[in-house]
């Protein structure tokens, strides 16, 4: 069982003789039908897409959130339904196709797998993303691993008036900043963006007064020098972490910079504290908008 690759199309494994039949039963299961993965195993976003694109007999291209997963998107739930452009309606659970037309250039391929292009999935995502954080969220994402750009998603959707989502789209793309290195950075920035902030400039580069580099922050506002990092779990439990955020913590208010300092809780359950900790210093120094 562990020299058989996996997702694969049972009659193809067995009429190649990789596996036997009897061992096909016991030892996998169908996530889609025909196509098989280790009995028990839970299939991570990436497995459930190219497991759907071979149930579409590789003749669909994988899109939505799925592409974005093959793109190199790390925060794609493997339980989340899959996503394929394809010409067959008659879709299994767990499995999302829409028939829809591809233009030139919006189809790549990742490893063997046909896959809408990094611009093409911003656009899909973006159309039918219902919820606006995830949507921005997952955009983000695409941008940060891909480098596609806004113009590049703008130029997608140039090339497809009247479609679906449209105006969804243009209402996530204003939002959109490739510069988030995960789903908790786009949400501190949108938190600040709703409250009525300026937006932030990301992944800003910080030197002392002697030009030395100190560390890159999440978000900054670098005209008054105030700047801020989400820390995750990491940031609190990993002791080398920890003093390595105390000791640049030191050095950006040796270099004048006020840095506030956010986790899930400030974030999530406490988001006036957290609005209120950034624009306060925004005030003091002069920050005006």
């Amino acid at each position: 069982m562990g020299d058989v690759r996996w997702p694969f199309i049972g009659a193809e494994a067995l009429g190649a003789g990789v596996i036997p039949e009897r061992a096909m039963r016991k030892g996998f299961e169908d996530v889609y039908p025909g196509v098989y993965v280790p009995k028990g195993h839970k299939p991570t976003a990436r497995e459930r897409a190219i497991a759907a694109w071979l149930w579409s007999k590789r003749r669909g291209v994988v899109a939505g959130h799925s592409a974005a997963a093959m793109h190199g998107v790390r925060w794609v739930e493997g339980h989340e339904p899959a996503e394929l452009i394809h010409d067959n309606h008659k879709s299994p659970k767990k499995l999302i196709v829409r028939t829809e037309a591809l233009g030139a250039g919006e189809s790549s391929i990742v490893g063997d797998v046909s896959v809408t292009s990094p611009a093409r999935t911003a656009f899909d995502i973006g159309r039918y993303t219902r919820n606006r954080l995830c949507a921005v969220q997952r955009i983000d994402a695409v941008m940060n691993v891909t480098g596609v750009t806004v113009g590049e998603i703008e130029a997608v959707a140039a090339a497809h008036p009247g479609v679906r989502g449209l105006k969804r789209l243009r209402a996530v793309l204003r939002l959109a900043d490739g510069g988030a290195e995960s789903p908790h950075e786009t949400a501190a920035r949108l938190a600040l963006i709703d409250a009525g902030l300026p937006a932030p400039t990301t992944q800003y580069r910080v030197f002392d007064d002697h030009g030395q580099f100190i560390g890159r922050v999440d978000m900054a506002y670098e005209d008054v020098r105030v700047a801020i990092e989400y820390d995750g779990e990491q940031h609190w439990t990993d002791p080398a972490i920890r003093a390595r955020d105390i000791d640049k913590g030191v050095a950006y208010v040796d270099a004048h910079w006020h840095v506030v300092r956010a986790g899930s809780d400030l974030l999530y359950k406490r988001r006036a504290t957290y609005i209120a900790r950034v624009e306060t210093p925004l005030r003091e120094r002069g920050l005006v908008w």
